[in-house]
């Protein structure tokens, strides 16, 4: 049977790193937003996602991230971390996962291996074989196929779920309702579905899902964090309203690659500097005329 998480629902944060300008990561600055999210609402923090730029990063800059993230968690009672530690290599991914456990991390996000395109016994091999090795150790299976070039399919998402025990949840970012449906129908007992889309989570939490991991909140997490409880409290009225105030922004947010559009738009809010690791670069001027236009509308 699933681990059972009674702290895993709500609003994720996929949170973006902040760097100086001369690539460095920024530890003020970073420590200050994880402080923000807590402040905000958000009690589930996510190091080292893809919002995050890891590729870009060393694996010693990773585990100084998450400690960092563990660090400030710690500092409250109710504040959880996901740390990402996918890849797609199994035993670099079995590695990191490790590591990250043994400094504090309450649970890891795994992405769907990126570029190999196994088929859909390799991703089930690759989760088993994941799960099994960090047994007790609770994992977020993260599926995104407009990313990784390969879907990870309902049935399979469902199976690995059955077989593995700590595969406690799935962010799911297929944008297909019909494989998340599937899902929310067939999972066993605990297991968690999150939206991996900040723009459909509200349609999402009308089917049954559990929460969020979003981009969206690095900008605004009150105004998200509470759009997901009032939908997960059955107050779509009130859900439905903070998302069509904020729905430009969550989807200009993937005007260009993300994070760079939600970094320019956290600049222009005055909580970090607009930098970013290669290949990524910052928003062009017409993203950036868009992004100031939402902002103002915002107040």
């Amino acid at each position: 049977m699933t681990m059972r998480l009674n702290w895993l629902k709500g609003c994720a944060t996929a949170l973006v790193t902040p760097f100086k300008k001369d690539g460095s990561i920024d530890d003020e600055c970073f420590k200050a937003l994880v402080e923000r999210q807590i402040k905000n609402g958000v009690k589930l923090l996510v190091p080292c996602g893809t919002t995050g730029e890891s590729v870009t990063m060393s694996e010693d800059e990773r585990l100084h991230v998450i400690k960092m993230t563990v660090e400030v968690a710690k500092k409250h009672k109710d504040a959880k971390v996901i740390a990402g530690t996918g890849s797609n290599n199994t035993a670099a991914t079995i590695d990191f996962t490790r590591k990250v456990r043994r400094i504090g991390a309450n649970m890891a996000l795994v992405v769907g291996p990126y570029y190999n395109k196994p088929t859909q016994e390799g991703y089930f091999r690759h989760f088993k074989e994941i799960a099994n090795s960090v047994k007790k150790f609770p994992i977020m299976l993260y599926n995104v196929p407009g990313r990784t070039a390969s879907n990870i399919t309902a049935e399979t998402q469902v199976r690995i779920a059955e077989e593995c025990p700590n595969i406690v949840a799935t962010k799911e970012a297929s944008g297909d309702f019909s494989q998340i449906m599937q899902i929310v129908q067939n999972r066993p007992t605990n297991f968690r579905v999150f939206s991996g889309d900040d723009a459909i989570t509200v349609p999402m939490l009308s089917i049954g899902i559990d929460g969020l991991v979003s981009v969206c909140s690095n900008e605004i997490p009150k105004e998200t964090s509470q759009m997901v409880e009032a939908g997960l409290k059955g107050n779509f009225s009130k859900a439905r309203r903070i998302h069509y105030k904020i729905l430009d922004l969550t989807e200009t947010n993937f005007i260009e690659a993300n994070p760079a559009p939600a970094k320019f738009v956290m600049k222009e809010m005055g909580l970090l500097e607009n930098n970013l690791r290669l290949p990524l670069v910052p928003v062009s001027r017409a993203s950036q005329k868009k992004l100031k236009a939402i902002l103002e509308e915002l107040k």
